[in-house]
């Protein structure tokens, strides 16, 4: 082995735990982003497929009278002509 190979391996095996820990560190990591990841494509398919099936089911229409705010409306336009 040359020289260069030799300090390089001395140096490596010098800092051995510190590389050592930065991978072990950097592989949580990983794993914790693709999990955030994964619930979130996780999450987005389930309000998608909820959201599909809301839009399938039939709506409730409500019909509202308003005869009754028209008469007093009118009403008040009325009185307000006549004074």
């Amino acid at each position: 082995m040359s020289q260069e190979k030799v300090d390089r391996y001395k140096k490596e095996k010098a800092n051995r735990k510190q590389i050592m820990r930065k991978q072990k560190i950097m592989g949580i990591v990983r794993k914790g982003v693709l999990t955030l990841v994964a619930l979130a494509l996780i999450a987005w398919l389930g309000y998608s497929a909820y959201d599909v099936y809301e839009s399938g089911k039939e709506r409730v229409v409500a019909e509202v009278n308003y005869d009754a705010v028209t008469d007093y409306l009118n009403s008040l336009t009325e009185d307000a002509q006549t004074e």
